[in-house]
């Protein structure tokens, strides 16, 4: 019964990042919306972590409960990662802190010998909210998304530790 809950808590978590990470990609397609260098940043724990639950997920009952309880584990610390990062892009964009000076303030020293065709580069600042809804911007999504799965996953990996 316990490695049921715990398998079914890590497949929920599995779908609430699938979407985050669907949506995410969707503004960005279909959209229109141009993801900042932090947005992008903040896709890597979905494309690290997604992958290795969903092999965890799909070789559960084959799989020993130690090598499943640490695959849940480092999933749950890649999105808790996750969590910080979109927290600190949200602080970010609230001005609560500074961000990256590459795509914020004035940037960089760059040398425009290095960069060709000027027109076609652009640089999309990290401190300006393209979108929000209910108040929140999409790093702020973000947060919350990332903070579900890191729950969900972490509460998996301690009742499979424990059975």
């Amino acid at each position: 019964m316990t490695t049921l809950r715990a398998r079914q808590l890590a497949a929920i978590a599995f779908l609430i990042g699938l979407a985050a990470i669907l949506g995410a990609l969707a503004s960005q397609y279909i959209g229109g919306l141009e993801p900042c260098e932090l947005c992008y940043e903040q896709r890597l724990p979905y494309y690290w972590g997604l992958p290795l639950l969903g092999v965890a997920l799909l070789l559960w009952p084959r799989a020993p409960q130690p090598v499943r309880t640490l695959a849940l584990a480092l999933v749950a610390a890649i999105f808790a990662y996750g969590t910080w990062l979109g927290g600190y892009h949200a602080g970010v964009e609230w001005g609560w802190w500074p961000g990256p000076t590459s795509c914020t303030g004035v940037g960089e020293a760059i040398s425009f010998d290095a960069l060709g065709d000027l027109n076609s580069a652009r640089v999309v600042p990290c401190d300006q909210v393209q979108f929000r809804f209910l108040g929140l911007s999409l790093a702020g999504y973000n947060v919350l998304a990332s903070a579900a799965v890191t729950i969900l996953v972490a509460a998996a990996a301690i009742i499979d530790w424990r059975r």
